[in-house]
């Protein structure tokens, strides 16, 4: 195995997989150029049994010359015939498989979603091919990939059909934390110090692929005008096939989300219907649901399930980052990055933007505030009234009886505290305690990036502090 910057829990799953005495089968899924592919031949060194990737918008029949053409790269077949079938393909696969005795066999169908093309019967002979072969082969790892989450999820993972409970891994890949973004840097050889990090992953979240495009010897500012701003930029069109390349019929997927990127603090799901107009069924439904799994929208359940409607809310920066700077903008070239630096909307997009990279590393949060060995629930919060204009985005509901009420701030250096913010705050604790009618402590945790003044504002309303570095746990 060559070396994977990061991935330490995938690869530890990875090794238990390939050492175990019993048939695997692995589903293996996450966003659009997250690395998932890339993990997987990575960690095999591209030394599979047989290899096989999915065409987007082919016909079966040229799926199948695919499946062919892969299959005579490793069976010295020169003239083994296009099957007809899947059900005929898989019996090929079988015959394979077998010649290699027992030897580990390690079966990598990438970008599976693909290869299930409309009456093609695709699941139908995958289904008898592991049910009536492959779950006997304690040799035999089978690992299927793809992008389109929600197909991986319906079609496999909660199958109810021959391959209900059938699948015995799954692997979801997320992006990159902070501390593995990090890691992917000094893997480069490029030196940034932890705020620079923290800047590009408001922008570009911790996709590998977009990753891999900065440039040491540039700064910041620099690189996004280079990956997003010049006319050759790498994520210039990147967001045009994002969801047509991730769902079927993705206009429902698009109209969610740009209903929800005009709302950053997050909109209900009645709202999110009204605003967008959408009809309130199954298929709007679906589509919320494809797009969290797809990690682009995250739900956050209110606080005690007081309320039924849940409030969702984009969680995926570069999602995030195009809808604020790069949709209509007629900004181009050098310095376009700059030029919304100290903008109303910079100041707006980067609050709301290192609250939502705060919310994707809570585990790092609980492990800085030492309740990581604490059973705790997350929960958000928006007040009944209106008028109170009131919202907390992150509540840790502890099992030793307190309750961590957090407010993220983003700032190029340390955080005060001033009268009106500490009487908003106030405000906010009463409104909350009043609502939810708890009567637990409320420790107010203050996450910023450089710390905060010890003011008199800060003192004795601040219970907890932590930095941007304690991110990067």
């Amino acid at each position: 195995m060559k070396k994977i910057v990061g991935r330490t829990e995938e690869v530890t799953i990875m090794d238990r997989i390939t050492n175990s005495e019993k048939a695997e089968f692995i589903v293996l899924y996450g966003r659009r150029r997250v690395g998932k592919t890339y993990l997987v031949k990575k960690y095999y060194d591209e030394k599979f049994t047989f290899h096989l990737t999915g065409m987007a918008d082919a016909t079966t029949h040229i799926q199948l010359s695919n499946f062919v053409s892969a299959y005579r790269q490793v069976a010295d077949l020169e003239k083994a015939k296009i099957p007809k079938t899947w059900f005929e393909a898989f019996d090929l696969l079988r015959k394979l498989i077998d010649s290699k005795g027992k030897e580990l066999c390690v079966v990598f169908l990438d970008e599976m979603p693909w290869l299930d093309t409309p009456r093609s019967k695709f699941i139908m002979a995958l289904e008898h091919f592991w049910n009536s072969y492959g779950a006997w082969k304690t040799n035999l790892k089978l690992i299927a990939c793809g992008s389109a989450a929600s197909w991986m999820i319906n079609k496999l993972i909660n199958n109810h059909g021959g391959l209900h409970n059938r699948v015995t891994r799954r692997l979801h890949i997320k992006p990159f934390t902070l501390k593995e973004t990090e890691e992917f840097f000094a893997y480069k050889h490029i030196k940034f110090e932890r705020y620079q990090i923290v800047e590009l992953y408001l922008a570009l979240g911790g996709i590998p692929y977009y990753l891999e495009e900065i440039e040491g010897g540039l700064s910041v500012a620099q690189n996004i005008d280079k990956l997003y701003f010049s006319k050759t930029g790498l994520l210039k069109n990147e967001y045009k096939n994002l969801f047509r390349s991730l769902f079927r019929n993705a206009d429902n997927h698009e109209a969610i989300v740009n209903t929800l990127a005009r709302k950053a603090k997050g909109l209900l799901r009645d709202e999110i219907i009204t605003l967008a107009g959408l009809p309130n069924g199954g298929n709007t439904t679906k589509a919320l649901d494809e797009l969290e799994l797809s990690g682009f929208i995250r739900k956050y359940e209110p606080f005690k399930r007081k309320s039924r409607n849940s409030l969702y809310q984009i969680i995926d920066p570069f999602v995030l980052f195009h809808h604020q700077f790069v949709k209509d903008t007629k900004a181009e070239g050098e310095g376009s990055w700059m030029s919304f630096a100290g903008t109303s909307k910079y100041k707006t997009w980067s609050g709301y933007a290192f609250e939502n990279i705060c919310l994707i590393h809570i585990s790092s949060i609980k492990k800085a505030l030492g309740i990581n060995g604490i059973y705790s629930e997350n929960s958000s919060w928006r007040s009944n009234n209106k008028e109170e204009n009131a919202q907390i985005d992150l509540l840790i509901d502890r099992k030793d009886g307190v309750i961590s009420v957090c407010e993220m701030k983003f700032s190029n250096d340390e955080f005060e505290v001033t009268k009106e913010y500490a009487e908003k705050l106030k405000r906010k604790l009463r409104v909350f305690r009043t609502e939810s009618k708890t009567k637990k402590p409320l420790y107010l945790t203050l996450i910023t990036t450089f710390g905060s003044q010890k003011n008199s504002h800060y003192l004795g309303l601040v219970q907890n502090e932590l930095t941007m570095e304690d991110l990067f746990w």
